[in-house]
């Protein structure tokens, strides 16, 4: 059951919205995330999962007890793969007809689409999706954390009840996350902009890098470490995804490939009529997009960079913290990069345009050296 009124709970600590049993079946990143998150918060947390390995791992390291066959769980959550996401769902419905049964699949439409072909009750069935995650899977990598102050999709319908749905979003709300309301068709076409094909794109100019001199891959700075980071996704589990939302993928890698070949004609002729003009509008649009990219607490704000030489020694990071927090200075984000053999790195730190200058001059003043301030 989910309660939204935000009830005290003994010890001072706000209750959780859901309580009782929550049964996940699937015990890898996401589902053990989820665990651990409610085991945290005083919840029944019932898990399952095919293998025996990872269910083991998972329980030894406090993401839930392994579900019994008496188990009346009140929210089902099903974790496992997309290929098997319809089969899942389908089996929990039937045997927990009084459960809400949700899942965190990161493709809502097609296995919506299989289990209506089937004709499967789905009444009391919601699908959604938690924007979060690692770039390592399994039950080792599981962390309570991962969901906070990220969205979390949920796609009703028609025939969603109130009480269904607030317990779903009392879900995503206990873990930290944000419920966004969505449909199927809507979610879908979204995660393909913002996440499935910003995948093959990190993987495409990593697999540049295979083969290539060692001197080119020692120049790499935190731009191209930052590009690709998600390059390191297990590609088993995308194959899965990527087959699952193939249209919508498709329609923005066409989009995409047109604007890569326009950009490679001009610069097959840079001195041409309008060749300049075509890549300078390339990166004018990039700027602008980027900027449409929602910031701290969800904000489209716009922040100034101070880059800080920090000595690479114990214990300075925190003293460039501290001293900035004495400047009454707030950090609204942070980048860190190091220079491959050298004794220091760059850290840096976003700040909002008026911060600039007391934090400049306040950090100064104290020792430090600033590489830089730019635009974000």
């Amino acid at each position: 059951m989910s309660d939204r009124s935000g009830a005290v709970a003994p010890g001072g600590r706000l209750a959780p919205r859901v309580h009782g049993t929550v049964r996940i079946v699937g015990a890898g990143l996401l589902g053990a995330s989820i665990g651990h998150a409610l085991s945290a918060l005083g919840v029944d947390v019932a898990l399952a999962d095919t293998s025996p390995a990872q269910l083991r791992l998972a329980i030894d390291y406090g993401a839930g007890r392994a579900a019994r066959a008496d188990d009346r769980p009140g929210l089902v959550i099903v974790a496992v793969p997309p290929d098997v996401t319809a089969d899942v769902i389908e089996r929990e419905l039937v045997a927990h007809p009084d459960a809400v049964v949700t899942d965190v699949a990161s493709v809502k439409l097609e296995p919506l689409r299989a289990l209506r072909e089937r004709g499967v009750d789905l009444t009391h069935y919601i699908g959604s999706h938690p924007l979060a995650g690692r770039e390592r899977g399994g039950a080792i990598s599981a962390r309570a954390d991962i969901f906070i102050g990220r969205p979390w999709v949920v796609c009703r319908d028609e025939e969603t009840s109130a009480t269904d749905l607030a317990l779903v979003e009392g879900l995503a709300l206990d873990l930290g996350a944000t419920p966004i309301e969505m449909s199927p068709e809507e979610h879908d076409r979204s995660v393909a902009l913002v996440s499935h094909v910003p995948q093959l794109v990190a993987s495409l100019l990593a697999g540049r890098f295979v083969g290539a001199p060692d001197g080119s891959l020692r120049l790499a700075g935190q731009g191209v470490r930052d590009t690709t980071r998600i390059a390191a996704s297990a590609p088993e589990l995308w194959v899965q995804i990527l087959g699952a939302n193939a249209a919508p993928v498709v329609d923005v890698l066409d989009a995409l490939a047109a604007d890569l070949s326009s950009v490679a004609d001009a610069l097959r002729a840079p001195d041409a009529p309008g060749a300049r003009r075509a890549v300078a509008d390339t990166i004018r649009r990039g700027n602008e997009g980027v900027e449409l990219l929602p910031g701290k607490h969800g904000q489209n704000r716009r922040f100034e960079n101070v880059v800080v030489m920090v000595d690479d020694t114990p214990g300075q990071l925190g003293r460039l913290f501290g001293e900035l927090g004495e400047l009454e200075v707030n950090v609204e984000d942070l980048r860190l990069e190091h220079s491959p053999g050298a004794q220091f790195g760059l850290a840096e730190i976003s700040v909002v345009p008026s911060a600039v200058r007391p934090a400049v001059e306040g950090l100064e003043a104290r020792g430090w050296k600033i590489a830089s301030t730019t635009n974000d």
